[in-house]
């Protein structure tokens, strides 16, 4: 690789770095290119780029991003996963493929500039999706006024009661 094409890699890295939302770093040594092939096809319909690339190359690219805290890590071969959507997602995927590959390993990201370990990731995972939190938090907001509504409603039906079995308490002839 020459010097202006590892300029070009640089500047596509660095691109990706100063949009994504998280960076998760994984080891893919004694991998064949069929076997990280579903993984890269299942990353990429979920809008994440993986690259693999030189640390040297990388710790350049990082470089005054928000995902610098990662640049002293980079040791031995890595791939970089960047993301600009949900980052939930791009850690499900990867997180997904580490439990059934032996020799495929998730090392260490940066969620918005801060660093994530392999358990953090795993904990990241787990999380329902941005979506459904999303849904989650809308229902819960929309579950105060219901619930206020219906506490009126109650009242004012209570009321009505009230006053309805006094009209027809008056409305009963009187005996003598």
């Amino acid at each position: 690789m020459n010097r202006t094409q590892k300029g070009e890699v640089i500047e596509k890295l660095r691109g990706k770095a100063a949009n994504a939302n998280i960076a998760i770093v994984t080891d893919f040594k004694g991998l064949k290119v069929e076997e990280v092939t579903p993984l890269r096809v299942k990353l990429r319909e979920s809008g994440v780029d993986y690259h693999v690339v030189k640390n040297t190359l990388a710790r350049i690219a990082l470089d005054g991003s928000k995902h610098e805290i990662l640049k002293d890590s980079l040791k031995d071969c890595c791939a970089i996963a960047f993301t600009t959507g949900d980052p939930v997602a791009a850690a499900k995927i990867i997180v997904e493929f580490d439990k059934g590959s032996k020799n495929f390993n998730t090392r260490f990201a940066s969620l918005e500039g801060k660093f994530l370990t392999k358990n953090q990731i795993e904990d990241l995972a787990k999380l329902p999706s941005k979506e459904v939190l999303l849904a989650m938090t809308l229902g819960t907001m929309n579950a105060v006024p219901t619930n206020f509504v219906g506490l009126f409603a109650n009242i004012l039906r209570n009321f009505l009661y009230a006053l309805n079995a006094i009209k027809e308490q008056k409305e009963q002839p009187e005996s003598v």
